[in-house]
């Protein structure tokens, strides 16, 4: 079963313990998709994928990579965002990126 959602979102940077990260908050009806997703997922196969995550394809513009998403505790989703992925696309933190996901 795979799903395919597409919708605006800022670049974002997170300082994590050992490493700076960028990335995107999923929320809305999208989030509420992923989730759905991710529950169904469990149905069928009776298992939680690591932290919950839900694989996908994402894409934004021209770039394309296959990733995961993660659930945050306010039922959001994070999508990190590598660093190739913006400079191939000229992305900086602030900026709106318009980003394809695919649930696989």
């Amino acid at each position: 079963m795979s799903e395919a959602l597409v919708c605006s979102f800022e670049i974002q940077r997170w300082q994590g313990e050992k490493a700076v990260y960028h990335m995107v908050t999923i929320g809305g009806d999208m989030a509420e998709a992923i989730t759905m997703h991710e529950r169904l997922h469990r149905l069928e196969f009776g298992a939680r994928r690591g932290f919950g995550s839900v694989k996908v394809t994402a894409a934004i513009g021209g770039t394309q990579w296959r990733t995961s998403v993660f659930p945050s505790k306010l039922g959001e989703w994070w999508l990190l965002v590598g660093k190739k992925v913006l400079k191939a696309e000229d992305l900086v933190v602030g900026d709106t990126a318009e980003i394809a996901l695919e649930l696989l």
